[in-house]
């Protein structure tokens, strides 16, 4: 189960650092779009029609590929007084409880990012001459990214849980002496 672990992890890898170069060139690109709306509606006095639909189309995508790696890299906000003052098995119940549910909203994100995406390929972003569809097409990756994060997180919390409860076990049979070596003491 390990091994089969650490080649998904190692795909998901790859995955997760994709969407976040993909994320930080379109942070990128969209600082130069506004900036460039800036200096045309100020210093040259022709604001660009493109820019502000471009902002926003690279926004949505920047912003959910990125949050999709939050969901792997557990840096979004939470609330973990309770978390942290429970017992490790109820504190364990409570990260697959929460795994569950971000992955959850994932699969919706995933489902209705499509119907979203079919229902408006047809239409076109005036500006950027683009389907309307392609401006919601990271919801659907995204949302497909949060379900194998999702999935690779809970994996990973069991068979890690797993491993520590077979360790501690071996630790413990060690630790104490046999049967045969008690009775041959006595």
């Amino acid at each position: 189960m390990k091994t089969a672990l650490s080649a998904l992890s190692r795909l998901l890898d790859v995955f997760s650092r994709t969407a976040l170069w993909l994320s930080g060139i379109g942070l990128v690109a969209m600082t130069a779009a506004v900036a460039w709306q800036v200096w045309g509606r100020f210093i040259l006095n022709d604001t660009p029609a493109w820019t502000e639909p471009l902002a926003l189309f690279l926004m949505m995508w920047f912003i959910l590929l990125a949050s999709a790696v939050g969901v792997r890299e557990r840096f979004h906000l939470g609330l973990d007084l309770v978390r942290d003052i429970v017992p490790e098995p109820v504190r364990v119940g409570m990260d697959i409880l929460s795994f569950l549910i971000v992955g959850a909203f994932g699969a919706a994100m995933a489902w209705y990012g499509s119907e979203l995406v079919a229902g408006t390929w047809n239409a076109t972003i005036p500006v950027l001459a683009l389907p309307e569809g392609s401006a919601y097409l990271p919801l659907i990756f995204s949302g497909v990214l949060i379900v194998l994060f999702s999935i690779e997180r809970t994996l990973r919390l069991l068979v890690e849980r797993r491993s520590q409860a077979g360790a501690e076990a071996l630790a413990a049979a060690h630790a104490q002496p046999s049967r045969s070596a008690l009775q041959q003491a006595d």
